[in-house]
């Protein structure tokens, strides 16, 4: 039985994993593990802006 409650723990964070990876372009997903078992998932996701060149920036880059 307790087989049984650890895989289905296991398949819980897998998931929850899974799904913060699917729901990001750029980030990072970070799996903290306490005693040897997953106790916490953090995601950090980044917002990535056009490249827009500015007359400024143009001007350096020539």
């Amino acid at each position: 039985m307790s087989q049984n409650i650890a895989e289905s723990d296991t398949e819980a964070w897998i998931e929850i994993v899974r799904q913060k990876v699917e729901a990001m372009r750029f980030g990072s997903v970070q799996i903290i593990v306490h005693e040897g078992r997953v106790t916490q998932v953090e995601s950090t996701e980044k917002t990535r802006l056009p490249d827009v060149v500015s007359p400024a920036n143009a001007a350096k880059k020539k």
